[in-house]
């Protein structure tokens, strides 16, 4: 691989900018999938750079964000029991349910832990076999390798007091979901590297070959983000749609064969709810009845009902891209990164959080009709 600054070279930068504003002939609207797309666009300055008739949409491309209220609430439940130690990722613990979020519970005095690694929730559980551990998983198919690996240690080394609260997330699907809304508008996509890292890009062919989209699988530095930007134009200029893989110093066409080995072991394809977004088909991971002894969902039998969200907070539709954050009335003033209404203010990947951090310096606000 080459060195990281390569690609962000200010010079190929202002080449790449010039190249999409002489190739581009009328208005294109292009979907970033990712949230670390988004953040990556607006933390750079990227969308008062690109000329004004290419428009970036952003993507439901945020786990965090899409775990519904109510699985949120579960987790919440878990984690007051008194035997119970609840582990997750940083960003989970401050994303608000329907009464408090993970952070607060654990200011109460829930046993409530950061860990970087669900591996490492295994060994906790090893080390403290009077506890019930459940790690909260959360993710897309990137982080579905090391959860399935948590799943299977255990099982292996037969540590009954380990568990996962599942909420994965498949992307392809919510691409669909995204293509199939009537309000959608989308011309191309950017599909997220690394998710294409682990499964690969031959799930994305059938979507190009349905809709006739150009998709085009970028990285996340700058460089990546404008020629991925530059393919899609290039393409929709000449009436083209096919799978273009810009991120290929990663992304391999089968992905990751051990990783995915790894995830057809224990998950299987369910139908999930996405928060903001509502029911996907076939777009989340579900724990094969092998592993059912490390399904957290099963074990406790957990009953919650669904709650509905904020009605003041359009994180839905932003995740959708039908709107922008600061079209929202909350933005910047009742909803902030410390008193977030809806899950994009609270993860470093959310769009809210990205535009509330970085849109003042780079003036990045970017109107839709």
């Amino acid at each position: 691989m080459k060195f990281l600054t390569e690609y962000r070279d200010a010079a190929l930068v202002k080449q790449l900018l010039d190249q999409i504003s002489k190739s581009v002939t009328q208005t294109w609207t292009i979907m970033e999938v990712c949230g670390g797309q988004t953040h990556s666009l607006v933390k750079n300055g990227l969308l008062s750079m690109l000329p004004e008739n290419v428009q970036m949409i952003h993507g439901p491309g945020c786990p965090v964000c899409v775990t519904p209220l109510n699985l949120i609430d579960k987790a919440i439940h878990l984690a007051e029991k008194s035997n119970v130690i609840l582990c997750s990722f940083g960003d989970m613990l401050r994303v608000p349910g329907s009464k408090k979020s993970l952070l607060q519970i654990k200011a109460e005095g829930a046993d409530v832990r950061i860990l970087y690694s669900p591996l490492e929730a295994v060994d906790l559980a090893i080390k403290n076999p009077e506890k019930e551990v459940i790690f909260f998983a959360v993710g897309f198919e990137t982080t579905a390798p090391a959860n399935a690996l948590s799943v299977l240690h255990a099982y292996e080394k037969q540590v009954g007091n380990f568990s996962i609260l599942t909420s994965h997330v498949l992307v392809p699907p919510a691409m669909e979901a995204v293509m199939n809304d009537p309000n959608s508008n989308i011309k191309a996509f950017l599909a997220a590297g690394h998710v294409c890292t682990i499964m690969g890009i031959d799930e994305y062919y059938p979507l190009v070959n349905k809709y006739k989209i150009p998709i085009v699988v970028t990285g996340f530095e700058p460089v990546d983000l404008l020629q991925g930007i530059l393919m899609c134009v290039q393409q929709l200029e000449k009436g083209e749609y096919k799978l273009e893989n810009q991120y290929s110093r990663v992304v391999k066409s089968q992905g990751n064969l051990r990783a995915r080995n790894a995830i057809d072991k224990v998950f299987k394809i369910e139908n999930r709810e996405w928060r903001g977004i509502g029911n996907i088909p076939h777009s989340g991971y579900e724990i094969k009845e092998k592993y059912h002894a490390h399904n957290a969902n099963l074990k406790f039998n957990i009953k919650i009902d669904k709650v509905s969200e904020c009605k003041d907070c359009i994180a839905g539709l932003v995740l959708k891209g039908i709107k922008k954050p600061q079209q929202c009335s909350q933005f910047g003033t009742n909803c902030t990164p410390e008193t977030p209404l809806g899950a994009p203010m609270v993860s470093s990947e959310g769009a809210c959080a990205a535009y509330y951090h970085f849109h003042q310096a780079n003036n990045d606000l970017v109107s839709i009709s």
